[in-house]
């Protein structure tokens, strides 16, 4: 069988370091913030070159509390984009606000040229969605921004090691969110989430909201003669720490494990670029890292069907659009028309397999079926 992503053969290899450190945590009696995740802490944002950086429970409450930190309240708008996984929307529901859809460029990323028309009294930050492992135009994103006096949230959920102009993404706004699921550029063996800033005042209320609103730091040096007491209103998502250990085991292959990806895609492009099929396009001064590799293929379904034959299995990122599910569809107008690249694209994209451990055999074979196919 042939998958889209797999990560055993990855375990496999990195089994003795990781049962290792894991084994460290719980010889410590310290599971959560504790010396492990202070270390991953420090080891991710020196990574992304940014001054602070907190773990967090998944990418969604990374999201969520960078808009709650930067005020996002009832009845506020966040501009993003359609094209991307459910969770961009759901912390920007949670967070009490509006999302406002704009359509998406040649890169699948947010057209920055349509972001200044949705722009109103009530837009408090713009989300640009560093989608598949590429970089939005941050330099645009960020002259709307400051023009605007917008804030800027990099939904880096799936760019962890891209770059543009040789600067990692979540590291050109005012806060960087990532996301450590299973399938991430770097991801955990469970959930896990974390955050970038440049910014000491939001890195401290962020810390305090992903903790129940209390401060540490004060709670632990008798400060209210150490009583468990809630300065703010927050909400409780810690990464613990066997998934800092773990991440901070893995986080030493990131920029190899890129390089290979980077390879595989060479590949594809090389064997696919003649064929009717979009490829993917890597923006100018960009460095896709290539978290997935989406192909357009205008009969899609067809062609998935007849590669699950042949037992390659592969996936849709993403077949529905946000503002077209049952829950989104109010930040819409009726009969929506303002975004008809994303809506044409969600009927043609699909994956192929991409993972740094994915063997020459396994790829070749995908090539040589969708060139039958095709």
């Amino acid at each position: 069988m042939i998958k889209v992503w797999d990560y055993l053969d990855e375990y496999k290899e990195l089994r003795t370091e990781i049962l290792d450190t894991v084994d460290e945590v719980f010889q410590s009696g310290t599971l959560v913030f504790g010396s492990k995740l202070d270390k991953f802490e420090n080891e991710f944002t020196s990574f992304i070159s940014t001054k602070y950086g907190l773990g967090v429970g998944n990418g969604t409450d990374a999201l969520y509390i960078a808009l709650k930190a930067v005020g996002v309240e009832n009845g506020d708008e966040v501009i993003t984009t359609s094209n991307t996984a459910v969770p961009t929307v759901t912390a920007i529901v949670n967070a009490g606000a509006k999302a406002k859809f704009v359509d998406i460029n040649d890169y699948y990323l947010i057209d920055e040229k349509l972001i200044e028309n949705k722009i109103t009294k009530k837009t408090k930050v713009i989300m640009p969605v560093h989608l598949y492992g590429q970089v939005c135009n941050m330099e645009l994103i960020n002259k709307i921004a400051k023009k605007h006096n917008l804030y800027v949230i990099e939904d880096c959920a799936q760019s962890h090691g891209s770059k543009a102009n040789n600067k990692q993404s979540g590291s050109f706004g005012d806060i960087g969110c990532f996301s450590f699921y299973p399938t991430k550029l770097l991801g955990g063996y469970g959930d896990g989430g974390f955050i970038t800033t440049n910014n000491k005042d939001l890195y401290e209320k962020m810390m305090r909201i992903r903790f129940l609103g209390m401060e540490r730091k004060k709670m632990s040096s008798g400060h209210w003669n150490g009583k468990y007491y809630a300065v703010e209103h927050g909400t409780n998502s810690r990464l613990d720490e066997v998934h800092a250990a773990i991440l901070s085991v893995k986080l030493k292959y990131l920029d190899k494990w890129i390089e290979k990806r980077r390879k595989i895609a060479k590949i594809y492009e090389s064997e696919l670029n003649n064929l009717s099929i979009d490829i993917p396009k890597e923006a100018k001064n960009n460095f896709h890292a290539y978290y997935i590799y989406v192909v357009s293929h205008p009969k899609r379904d067809e062609i998935l069907k007849k590669l699950s034959e042949k037992d390659i299995h592969l996936n849709i990122s993403y077949p529905w659009p946000i503002h077209i599910m049952e829950p989104y569809k109010e930040f819409v107008c009726d009969n929506c028309d303002c975004l008809p690249i994303t809506e044409q694209k969600a009927k043609s994209i699909f994956s192929l397999p991409m993972y740094p451990y994915l063997s020459e055999e396994k790829q070749l074979k995908t090539i040589s079926e969708l060139k039958k196919i095709i």
